[in-house]
């Protein structure tokens, strides 16, 4: 019921300095809270008064919401029905497309069988000579084996001390004498390969032994042979291959020596 009329002759006694509650206690005693409501009454009307057309907009906003929301819904119905199509659409297209794999994975697998077959085949006439000269082969080395065995002791038990131009010299002699004798051997033969395959070498080499024919014969005879050799090791390359390849298995050194004595030449 306040008007702006009211609002407008309230004003010039809101606006004097001695309007306040403190003034009116003094005044009125207890009658003096009539002066803080008429100031809150004045106050509610001018907040009211900008309330009042938010109100209004919004009771309209509610109303425009709750059609723009009903048609939300029809959309969303009408969304949901066309995902069912949409859904059943994708549930065919996908059995189709995992059929269409299965097909193209098994044509694969028949074209590989096929083709495995194919080049199995032609390698198996291809084989068939292979075979025959691996046949001829194996007989030529059981054939040598008994000289080959023999030229490989020899060298292990005999050629130690050394060096490699004396070796090959008694390689030499050796199948000299097993000509005269007619023992069969092969012309081609190479002891280190032989004696050792290239993996354990490239382990040696690893382990400090030096890459060259010599050290490697040495090596070969240090580890092939039955009896304890004795190394003749000024550069003390022998010494530091022994210490890495036998650092796991236990070697025990005597610190007062200074060298590991192997007749063989480094």
């Amino acid at each position: 019921s306040i008007t702006g009329e009211i609002v407008e002759l309230l004003e010039p006694y809101l606006d004097m300095e001695d309007y306040n509650l403190e003034t009116a206690k003094k005044v009125c005693g207890n009658v003096a809270g009539l002066c803080s409501w008429t100031q809150a009454m004045a106050y509610f009307y001018g907040i009211n008064k900008e309330v009042l057309p938010l109100k209004a907009n919004l009771a309209l906003q509610e109303g425009r919401l709750a059609a723009a929301q009903i048609e939300l819904n029809n959309a969303q119905s009408q969304l949901d029905e066309k995902q069912m199509e949409l859904d059943q659409v994708q549930a065919m297209y996908d059995a189709a497309m995992k059929e269409k794999q299965t097909l193209l994975d098994d044509a694969e697998t028949c074209r590989r069988k096929m083709n495995n077959a194919t080049a199995l085949i032609e390698g198996l006439g291809g084989e068939k000579l292979r075979w025959t000269e691996s046949s001829k082969n194996f007989q030529n080395q059981i054939t040598h084996l008994v000289g080959n065995v023999l030229l490989a002791t020899g060298f292990l038990s005999y050629s130690g001390p050394f060096n490699q131009e004396y070796r090959n010299l008694l390689l030499h002699l050796w199948k000299k004498e097993m000509n005269n004798n007619k023992i069969p051997y092969s012309n081609d033969l190479n002891l280190t390969g032989m004696l050792v395959d290239n993996a354990t070498v490239s382990e040696w080499n690893l382990q400090g032994l030096p890459n060259d024919d010599l050290s490697i014969q040495n090596g070969i005879i240090v580890t092939k042979a039955s009896r304890y050799p004795l190394l003749i090791d000024p550069q003390s390359q022998g010494k530091i291959w022994i210490k890495n390849k036998e650092k796991n298995n236990g070697l025990q050194v005597n610190a007062s020596f200074n060298m590991i004595f192997l007749r063989l030449h480094f």
